[in-house]
């Protein structure tokens, strides 16, 4: 059974008051169609990457699957119970950590708040304080305990709503954007800690695409409310036809030679002269045969083969190619 299953959901915000707006000829802005016949599932103990633009719909998706916003048509099921039907349950099967949290109390400290919270959660007091003891540690929130939300800065903020998300070790996870506003090293513990979370369904959001290819084993795409491709990094970047960058590093053979030899056959062609090497740099279509052939032609003439660096085409790549 997977975690989370969505079927052709829809979501359309209506104009705010268009009767009212019309009496007074107010201009009416028409609906905003924020999903449109999105479909995918998340399995049981996956990290689901959504990745798009502003305001391509993954906030209002996200919203959606925790129940804060029902939908116009189509389904959300977590764990087999329907999000509408059986929003109560599926809240209790649910972590939600936002960008932009604002249901904490300022005036509570960092302790108090996730005291209050693991009391609605329905943990015992003596549970709770273990529980936030260990998250305190693992999010190195230990100094910040006694202090007010309200003197947190934005990053600490944002660690604390990831540890009110895992506070009642829910199967499922929604994060969005879990590493914004973070400085690098907590930005990485953050991800081993989401790593280490083993048989917890992960939906996570962000624009940092070099952390979603290395956390996510599938991730969708979303563009314009619609879901335009599903599948794991590597194949999505395999889908979307790209250019390489290579440079190759090589010795024994002479600058004018190369330069002679292959400006008509390679992309881009450039040759650079170093103390004892030589580089060439060219553009090449993802998978194709020029590469060997260019390595099997500097061998064949005498050619040593220093290194070979490529650039890989990125999730950026594939994203820029669903606009």
């Amino acid at each position: 059974m997977p975690a989370v299953t969505i079927e052709n959901l829809s979501k359309t915000y209506p104009a705010s008051f268009p009767r009212l707006k019309r009496f007074f000829r107010f201009s009416v802005k028409p609906p905003v169609e924020a999903l449109k016949n999105v479909s995918f599932e998340i399995s049981d103990g996956e990290i689901f990457g959504l990745i798009g633009r502003n305001g391509a719909g993954k906030t209002t998706l996200t919203k959606i699957i925790a129940t804060l916003v029902q939908p116009t048509s189509g389904k959300v099921s977590v764990k087999n119970f329907d999000s509408v039907k059986d929003e109560v349950k599926v809240r209790s099967l649910i972590g939600l950590a936002t960008a932009e949290e604002r249901s904490f109390y300022w005036r509570l400290t960092t302790e108090q708040n996730l005291l209050f919270f693991a009391r609605l959660y329905g943990l015992k007091d003596a549970e709770a304080r273990k529980r936030i003891a260990e998250l305190c540690e693992q999010l190195d929130l230990n100094e910040l305990t006694k202090r007010r939300f309200s003197e947190l800065s934005t990053g600490n903020k944002q660690r604390l709503a990831i540890a009110r998300a895992i506070l009642p070790k829910p199967p499922i996870l929604l994060l969005d954007e879990p590493t914004r506003s973070l400085d690098p090293l907590a930005a990485q513990a953050m991800r081993d800690l989401i790593l280490s979370l083993k048989g917890v369904s992960v939906l996570l959001t962000s624009h940092n695409l070099a952390e979603v290819e290395e956390l996510c084993g599938r991730v969708a795409i979303i563009a314009n409310g619609e879901i335009r491709a599903v599948n794991t990094p590597e194949k999505l970047r395999r889908q979307t036809k790209q250019t390489q960058k290579v440079k190759i590093t090589l010795s024994g053979i002479a600058e004018n030679f190369l330069r002679e030899s292959f400006p008509a056959k390679l992309q881009n062609f450039t040759a650079e002269n170093h103390a004892e090497t030589v580089s060439i740099n060219f553009d090449r279509e993802a998978d194709d045969d020029c590469l060997g052939e260019t390595i099997s032609f500097l061998t064949a003439n005498g050619a040593k083969i220093l290194d070979v660096e490529t650039e890989k085409p990125t999730l950026l790549d594939v994203l820029e190619s669903y606009e």
